[in-house]
C-alpha cells in the first residue's frame, strides 16, 4: 500500500489529533463501515455505502470484465467512446489519459460535452465503422448521454446498417433504469449494471469505472488488488490514526472547519487527470449547507507568497516517474509553515487504491464537517432550470431573447439584477469591458476563490487562453482559482458553487456556436442544449446570491478568448 504522511502547523496538528482520538474513542470508524448514518447527518445515509465492499464484488466478478474485453478485442474495434457525464465518465477519462493506448486494445476516450464544436471533434478523430460506444448512466435519465447516444447512433447506422448498429453499443446504468429499456430495445451488445447503493461519484471501482477500464486493456484484476490493499488498510478494525482514509478525511475537515477550505490537488504530470475525478468527489460531495471543500484543480504552483492562510496542499507524487520542479516547489511550501499532505503512488496501477482513499476520505471528511456527503441538492436544481428552458424550446422553437447588460469588442455582459446594482458604479463612468470586469473582479475577497465556468469546446487552444486568465486573477489577488468546463462541471463543482459557501466569485463564459448539431428525434440542437444549461446555471447561481457575471463571445471562440484575456490583464493591472 502506497504510503501517506502530512506536516501541519502546530496548532491545525493539534486539532487533528484531538478528531482522531474523537474517531477511536468513538468507535467511529467501526460505525461507518456498520452503516450508522448517525454519523453524518442521520438521514439516508446508510443507502449509500456500497462502494465500501464493491472490490471484493468486482473481483469475484473479474472473469466478466476479462470476457467483454477479450470479446471487444477480437472484434477489431480501433475506439472505445465513452457517452456519459459525472461521475459515470469521469474514472475512465482518468484511465484514459493515464494508461494510454494499450497494444492491441481500442483506445478509450470520453465524451462528456454539448458543445457542438467539441463533439464534431470527437466524431472526426474516430473511425466510426470500427467505434465501440459506450452509454454510462446511472439513473438512466441524464440528459447529455441520453442525447449523445442518440446522435451517435443514427450516425453508426449510417456507417453499418440499422441492424448492426446496436452491436456497437454498450450500457453501463442501474436496473431497471430507462437506458436499460432502450438499450434492451435498440439491441446493445451487452448491458452492465451498477450499484443501486452506490452514487455516481463513488463508482469509480464499480462497473461504470472498469468495464471501459477492461476493454481499453487495463489489468482489471491487478487494479482491483490494489484497491482491496487500501481497502483493508482503511478497514473498521485499523485505528483512526493509522487508517490512511480516516487520517485524510480528518485533516481535511478539521481544516475546513477552520477556514482552510482549498484542497489544492498537486498530482505528478503523469497522473494529472486523477485530479479532475478528486475535483468532483469532493466538490459535490461536501458543497452544500454553506459549507465544504474547495478543490482546486490544475493551478499551477507557485512562490509560497502566492498563497493566503485558505490552502490545504495535497502532493500525489508519483514514484516511478517524479517531477523535481514540482518536488521543490512543494518542498518550499512546507518550509514556509503552509500545511502540507504528501501521497506516494507506486505505479500507475496504485490508482486502484486511490479511489478508495479518497473515497473513504471523503466521507468522513464529511462527518467531521456535519454534512451529508452522500447527496447532491442543488445539482438537481440547474437541471430544472435547463429542462424548463429546453421544454419551451420544443414548443416554441425559440429561446427567449436576453439583453445585454453591456457590449464591448465583441464581447457581450450579462447579470442579474442583484448583480447588475453591485456593478452600478460601472455604469456611470468609464463604460468599457475593462472596467466592467475590474468592478467585478474587485469583489473578490481575502478567502475567496474565483472560478472560470466555461461554455466552450475544451480544446488545446481555448484551454491555454482560459487557464491564463484564473491565474493572472491568482497572481493579481492571491487567491484560489478553479477552471470547469460545461456542461461537465455542473454534475461536479456545480454543486460546490451553489449549495456550498459563499466564497466564490463567478465568470461564466458562453458563446455563439459556428455550426450546430442536431438532436436526433428532438427540434432542439445540442447548441440550444448547451445555451440552455448555461442559462439555468446562472439563474441557479443568482438565486443563491452568488456574485456572478457572464461574458458572451462570437462564434470565433478563439478570438473572443483572447479579447476577454487581455481586458482581464488590463482589469488586474
Amino acid at each position: 500500500m502506497d504510503s501517506q504522511s502530512y506536516q501541519l502547523p502546530h496548532d491545525l496538528d493539534a486539532k487533528v489529533n484531538a478528531t482522531l482520538e474523537d474517531w477511536r474513542a468513538g468507535g467511529k470508524v467501526h460505525r461507518l463501515w456498520a452503516g450508522d448514518k448517525t454519523l453524518w447527518t442521520g438521514q439516508d445515509e446508510d443507502r449509500w455505502l456500497g462502494w465500501l465492499r464493491v472490490v471484493e464484488d468486482r473481483l469475484a466478478h473479474v472473469g466478466d470484465l476479462r470476457e467483454v474485453a477479450e470479446e471487444i478485442k477480437r472484434a477489431g474495434f480501433s475506439h472505445a467512446l465513452l457517452l456519459g457525464m459525472g461521475g459515470s465518465s469521469l474514472c475512465a477519462e482518468v484511465m484514459a489519459t493515464t494508461f494510454g493506448k494499450i497494444s492491441g486494445f481500442p483506445e478509450l476516450r470520453a465524451l462528456d460535452s454539448t458543445d457542438p464544436a467539441q463533439i464534431k471533434r470527437f466524431e472526426e478523430k474516430l473511425d466510426l465503422a470500427k467505434t465501440l460506444f459506450i452509454v454510462s448512466s446511472k439513473s438512466g435519465t441524464t440528459l447529455e448521454p441520453n442525447i449523445l447516444k442518440q446522435y451517435f447512433f443514427e450516425r453508426a447506422k449510417e456507417q453499418v446498417g440499422a441492424e448492426e448498429a446496436g452491436r456497437r453499443f454498450i450500457a453501463i446504468t442501474d436496473p431497471e433504469s430507462k437506458l436499460q429499456q432502450q438499450a434492451e430495445k435498440d439491441g446493445f451488445r451487452r448491458i452492465f449494471f451498477g450499484l443501486p447503493s452506490i452514487g455516481g461519484r463513488y463508482s469509480a471501482l464499480s462497473n461504470f469505472g472498469m468495464v471501459s477500464s477492461a476493454i481499453m486493456g487495463v489489468d482489471v484484476a491487478q487494479f482491483l488488488d490494489r484497491a482491496k490493499e487500501m481497502a483493508r488498510g482503511c478497514g473498521p478494525s485499523v485505528p483512526p490514526e493509522e487508517n490512511p482514509g480516516v487520517v485524510l478525511g480528518a485533516i481535511m475537515g478539521v481544516l475546513a472547519n477552520l477556514g482552510r477550505d482549498k484542497i489544492t490537488i498537486i498530482p505528478s504530470p503523469g497522473i494529472r487527470d486523477f485530479g479532475a475525478w478528486l475535483e468532483q468527489l469532493l466538490a459535490e460531495s461536501t458543497g452544500k449547507a454553506g459549507k465544504g471543500l474547495i478543490p482546486i484543480h490544475e493551478e499551477k504552483l507557485g512562490s509560497p507568497g502566492m498563497y493566503g492562510d485558505d490552502r490545504l496542499f495535497v502532493y500525489i507524487r508519483l514514484e516511478s516517474k517524479p517531477n523535481s520542479t514540482q518536488d521543490d516547489a512543494v518542498e518550499a511550501l512546507e518550509q514556509a509553515g503552509n500545511p502540507v499532505v504528501r501521497i506516494a503512488v507506486r505505479d500507475l496501477y496504485d490508482l486502484g487504491g486511490e479511489f478508495f482513499r479518497w473515497e473513504m476520505a471523503t466521507a468522513v471528511a464529511g462527518a467531521v464537517i456535519g454534512i451529508n456527503p452522500f447527496d447532491q441538492p442543488d445539482v438537481e436544481e440547474s437541471k430544472i432550470a435547463a429542462r424548463k428552458l429546453t421544454a419551451e424550446f420544443e414548443k416554441t422553437g425559440t429561446l427567449a431573447p436576453e439583453r445585454p447588460l453591456f457590449e464591448d469588442r465583441g464581447v457581450k455582459l450579462f447579470t442579474d439584477q442583484a448583480n447588475a446594482a453591485a456593478l452600478s458604479d460601472t455604469r456611470s463612468v468609464n463604460k468599457n469591458l475593462v472596467s466592467f470586469l475590474k468592478a467585478h473582479l474587485n469583489r473578490v475577497r481575502a478567502g475567496d476563490y474565483f472560478s472560470i465556468l466555461a461554455y466552450v469546446d475544451s480544446n488545446e487552444r481555448h484551454h491555454t487562453m482560459l487557464q491564463e486568465m484564473r491565474h493572472l486573477v491568482r497572481d493579481g489577488k492571491k487567491v484560489a482559482t478553479s477552471l470547469g468546463y460545461g456542461p461537465r462541471f455542473l454534475h461536479s463543482t456545480g454543486q460546490l458553487y451553489k449549495g456550498g459557501p459563499n466564497n466564490g466569485v463567478f465568470l461564466q463564459i458562453t458563446c455563439d456556436d459556428a455550426a450546430d448539431l442536431p438532436v436526433p428525434g428532438q427540434k432542439y440542437t445540442f447548441g440550444i442544449v448547451k445555451a440552455a444549461q448555461a442559462r439555468g446555471d446562472f439563474e441557479v447561481l443568482a438565486q443563491r446570491g452568488r456574485r456572478a457575471l457572464r461574458a458572451h463571445l462570437g462564434s470565433d471562440v478563439g478570438a473572443g478568448l483572447a479579447v476577454l484575456r487581455a481586458a482581464i490583464q488590463e482589469a488586474i493591472a
